[in-house]
């Protein structure tokens, strides 16, 4: 089983200085900023998935790159703009979520074509327009018109795709997009894109669906798939049923959700093999747009929100040095989130309890925990929480490491 994660131009400085919140004046992001499968080890996955949309841009924005790095993208080719070891694989594809309001995918076959090949990718997807529907098996409920169109779409493009390919003589491997909103529909595709000769499939559109759901998906598929036929989960992290995905054909999926959680999820911020914490929350003064806006509105002063800020972050790391008990890190950590949140808003302090009492970093075997200690629990800037969504790739890539796949 291969794991892609998605690029989103995520990286971090190798010289940032956490005690004085700051970067090396010398530093170059490009040069100098390392991508998860440089800061730790083992490499957290088996590939990077690269979305068009990303790269260049779509209907919804300008993408993640700048127009420098995108240049530099397109000279370097994808293997040498992200460093990659041999050991990595990249895979294409288009960004279908960047899109999903428009009536047609906004790319013809020809550019991304090219985006892939020029590129140098091991593996393109083909274009595809994401149906966002389901009708379980037993249900009597007609699909929308629209999702039946969205999915012969797919098909069509997918069709001209794999023709071009082979026409152009294309260097990586085309592999087709199958779009659904059921287990006889998914089937469907499967079949479709088998005949065009495709033998590795995507399957898009299930990240909303529920993993009883794709496996109903994935047992249709298999009274229509050769054996041979590899599929891949775009979207799909469900390690609890990722031996299950597997008997049904599914040998790769990619997915952020990991990383994502360390800054995205309420409560589940670091992940350890059995559980999952709550980061700290010791928000920047000055990075803070609802604390400047109280700063602003004079509700509270601005010397008084910075020592609230430097208290909590010198009590961090005192506990840290086990120079100072838990109980007063809690009582730092609730001033200054009176502070900030306001008596209205709801209290983190119970889930920052039983992340302190646990302390889960001090027995990471990872090399970020390892190196940045307390750090690393303290939600905070970019530079903390991403290090914290590299640990959990870590965690993830152990956790798939375990499972079975025979």
């Amino acid at each position: 089983m291969k794991f892609y994660f998605p690029d989103s131009q995520d990286l971090v400085s190798p010289t940032y200085d956490f005690i004085n919140d700051e970067y090396s004046p010398y530093r170059v992001r490009q040069r100098d900023d390392v991508y998860a499968h440089q800061a730790v080890t083992p490499i957290p996955y088996d590939g990077i998935l690269v979305s068009k949309a990303v790269v260049d841009g779509s209907m919804k924005g300008a993408g993640k790159y700048s127009a420098p790095q995108r240049e530099r993208f397109y000279r370097l080719g994808v293997r040498n703009f992200f460093r990659l070891p041999d050991t990595c694989s990249t895979i294409g594809d288009c960004g279908a979520f960047n899109y999903i309001d428009e009536e047609r995918p906004p790319y013809e076959v020809d550019e991304v074509l090219d985006f892939y090949g020029r590129c140098g990718f091991d593996a393109g997807i083909s274009i595809d327009h994401i149906i966002f529907g389901y009708i379980p098996e037993e249900s009597d409920d007609e699909p929308e018109a629209a999702w039946i169109n969205r999915q012969q779409i797919s098909l069509e493009l997918a069709e001209d795709f794999i023709n071009a390919t082979k026409t152009t003589g294309a260097r990586f491997q085309p592999v087709g997009a199958a779009q659904g909103w059921g287990p006889h529909s998914y089937a469907h595709s499967v079949q479709q894109l088998q005949k065009m000769g495709y033998r590795r499939i995507a399957l898009g559109g299930m990240v909303p669906l529920k993993s009883h759901e794709i496996l109903a998906c994935l047992r249709a598929i298999d009274d229509v798939r050769h054996p041979d036929i590899e599929l891949h989960l775009l979207g799909i992290n469900r390690v609890d049923s990722m031996e299950q995905f597997a008997s049904h054909g599914v040998t790769s999926f990619d997915s952020t959700s990991a990383f994502r959680q360390a800054f995205m999820d309420d409560r589940n911020n670091y992940h350890t093999a059995t559980d999952s914490y709550t980061a700290i929350r010791v928000p920047q003064v000055d990075g803070n747009p609802a604390l400047k806006r109280l700063i602003l509105s004079g509700s509270i002063s601005q010397s008084q929100a910075i020592t609230a800020e430097r208290a909590c972050l010198r009590a961090l790391r005192e506990f840290d040095r086990e120079e100072t008990p838990r109980e007063e890190v809690l009582s730092a950590l609730e001033t200054y989130e009176s502070l900030v949140l306001g008596p209205k808003k709801k209290s983190y302090l119970g889930h920052y309890e039983r992340t302190l009492s646990d302390a889960p970093w001090r027995t990471c075997p990872c090399a970020l925990c390892k190196k940045h200690g307390i750090e690393i629990a303290i939600f905070r800037g970019s530079e903390r929480n991403k290090r914290r969504g590299f640990h959990n790739l870590t965690v993830l890539e152990a956790k798939m490491r375990s499972l079975s796949f025979t």
